[in-house]
């Protein structure tokens, strides 16, 4: 009897944590734009992402989105190409202040071939190198046009929104001051955490 009572009770739990856990896919589910507002420490940036060219990566950021996942994660990259004295990219979303890792869902589909291009203050999904279908929760403003970033003998990497507000803000992100950090071992990391607070799914823009 306490074996069926502990069964039972771990079902019950399991079912409370799955339905809990948003789906993005039925955030504005009829809304092919959706569009969100990132509220981090230097202001804030509004994204119009694209159902229609990228529907797999747009409901992976949403359930992260609606889920919660992002408060308190951080910008952790803000890398330009100093050879070429130009900016490139602004990466977070899955980092915590002290620069630990974040939960992750399951990897999801690879869909840099969907036609949208690594074009200045576009947004589009981080991966691990040469795994192409390895992208979870990282994400990353292209901070010039960035056409190596694209598919083309290879896989690229999946653009999926682009900014329609905020652009100051990324600008001021750019501009903060990075060095090497020990336990990311990289020199691109900000000195002063740029933290991401919330970001919120805005009402739908009626037509």
């Amino acid at each position: 009897m306490k074996r069926m009572w502990f069964i039972l009770i771990v079902a019950l739990f399991s079912n409370l944590a799955f339905a809990a856990n948003k789906e993005g896919r039925f955030v504005q589910k009829d809304n092919l734009f959706p569009r969100v507002e990132i509220t981090t420490s230097l202001g804030k940036v509004t994204l119009e992402l694209d159902r229609s060219r990228a529907p797999i990566t747009v409901n992976n950021f949403l359930t992260y989105v609606i889920n919660g996942d992002y408060k308190g994660s951080v910008f952790h990259r803000v890398e330009r190409d100093d050879a070429n004295e130009q900016d490139f990219v602004i990466q977070g979303g899955g980092y915590d202040k002290d620069y630990d890792g974040m939960f992750e869902r399951p990897p999801i589909f690879n869909e840099s071939g969907n036609g949208m291009k690594n074009d200045i203050y576009s947004v589009a999904m981080a991966y691990q190198d040469s795994k192409p279908h390895s992208g979870t929760r990282q994400f990353f403003f292209n901070m010039d046009n960035n056409k190596h970033l694209n598919p083309g003998r290879d896989w690229g990497f999946a653009v999926f929104g682009n900014v329609v507000e905020g652009y100051e803000t990324l600008d001021k992100i750019m501009q903060v001051e990075t060095g090497y950090n020990q336990k990311l071992g990289y020199t691109f990391i900000p000195k002063t955490p740029v933290i991401i607070f919330d970001i919120a799914v805005l009402k739908a823009i009626e037509l």
